[in-house]
């Protein structure tokens, strides 16, 4: 199968009707411009990102990195990796982390996750796209927790009982103020990204006493 598709910036192609077997066939053939798929029982989703996307996924992937350090969280960052619940669901985070379940999967080349456990946080940007879509992969995947943030603000969705709630805090960084992340994401444009990471770095260090 020889694929055609190529969404421009901002746009997502919806496809229903598609089997599991040509999601992977995409996921091959597509693996090389930079597009993210999302599949859910037959139902797929094609988008690329855009500049916007790709600055706010950074940044916030930066600021978890941040948090752990200051606050002496272990993680192990595994950005964008494919995870597939075979003949049902299949994503690709905008970044994930492990934290809890680092030993199970720490070195492993290729992850499985009929063995292996889905990754404890994960991040999606909004800017150009809902996600919501994706929270049901993510339930399907056993993720523990999601932040989603939409240009505006940062929601934090937890898993219960295989629905996402909205949570007011992070279970990984208990006592700090995430949803407060969103006023520095949306400095992005405006400020210096080194001097906008060390001021984050200061700010983090002010909320817990450091």
């Amino acid at each position: 199968m020889t694929a055609t598709l190529l969404a421009p910036p901002d746009e997502i192609i919806h496809l229903s009707g598609i089997s599991w077997k040509t999601y992977e066939t995409l996921l091959e053939e597509l693996s090389d411009r930079h597009l993210r798929l999302a599949y859910n029982r037959g139902n797929l989703e094609i988008m690329a990102p855009s500049p916007e996307h790709e600055l706010s996924k950074k940044l916030i992937g930066r600021f978890v990195e941040t948090l752990a350090e200051e606050t002496k969280v272990r993680i192990y960052p595994l950005g964008s990796t494919t995870f597939k619940r075979p003949q049902i669901s299949g994503v690709e985070p905008d970044e994930c982390f492990y934290i809890r379940k680092i030993a199970a999967v720490q070195g492993k080349k290729r992850l499985d996750l009929t063995e292996d456990p889905p990754p404890d946080l994960v991040l999606e940007i909004d800017v150009t796209s809902s996600s919501q879509n994706r929270l049901q992969v993510y339930a399907d995947l056993g993720v523990a927790e999601v932040w989603i943030y939409n240009g505006e603000s940062l929601v934090i969705q937890q898993l219960e009982n295989g629905v996402y709630i909205v949570s007011q805090t992070s279970q990984f960084f208990a006592n700090l103020p995430i949803s407060n992340i969103a006023s520095w994401l949306r400095q992005a444009n405006t400020m210096d990204y080194l001097e906008l990471v060390k001021t984050f770095q200061n700010w983090v260090r002010i909320q817990i006493g450091k």
